[in-house]
């Protein structure tokens, strides 16, 4: 192994980390779950730093960043509304966002081009928005009772986001869509 692989490495270890989130969260064990999803956030950012800092970037790290990413939010949320801590339609709207973006991803790449796109500053802050929802819902159940206002708050941020976020995927990619097709006319 060399060190411009511990991105990937970092990465890979993320997804391992969503089994024992996903276990603790199975039995109740809110404030462990808490501090295990936070590691594996702060592993994020160190890997992160790590293919910024030294341009340790590869093709592997491409996908693996994001699977890690994806497969800790979707598999907590999908606790979350089990165990009935966030209302369930919530789960079915930011998992639907996350299906409908890459659905517009893989027809976009069958059918016009290429896709090489980078995430929008309103789905950078639905990302934040989701991260402090499950860290205040794990905090609220495992650590100290929270202010009901704040939860919902919370998540009606989370819905506003999720919403603009995923319209504005939907018509940014669509309007391009459009253009390359019409200049190919």
């Amino acid at each position: 192994m060399k060190p411009r692989d511990l991105p990937n490495l970092i990465s890979a270890l993320r997804i391992v980390l969503v089994v024992p989130v996903v276990a603790l969260l199975e039995e109740r064990q809110y404030g462990a779950a808490l501090a295990v999803f936070t590691l594996a956030g702060l592993s994020d950012a160190l890997d992160g730093f790590l293919a910024r800092r030294y341009g340790w970037f590869s093709r592997l790290g491409g996908w693996l960043d994001p699977i890690a990413d994806k497969a800790m939010m979707v598999s907590v949320f999908v606790m979350l509304g089990f165990r009935d801590l966030i209302p369930l339609w919530l789960v079915v709207a930011v998992i639907g966002r996350d299906l409908l973006i890459l659905a517009g991803s893989v027809a976009y790449y069958l059918w016009i081009e290429k896709v090489d796109a980078a995430p929008s500053w309103i789905s950078k802050l639905n990302t934040l928005a989701q991260i402090l929802l499950i860290m205040t819902v794990l905090f609220d159940r495992g650590v100290a009772r929270l202010p009901g206002l704040l939860l919902d708050g919370l998540i009606g941020v989370v819905v506003v986001t999720t919403v603009l976020s995923g319209a504005g995927y939907m018509l940014t990619w669509g309007a391009r869509a459009l253009r390359v097709r019409r200049s190919r006319s």
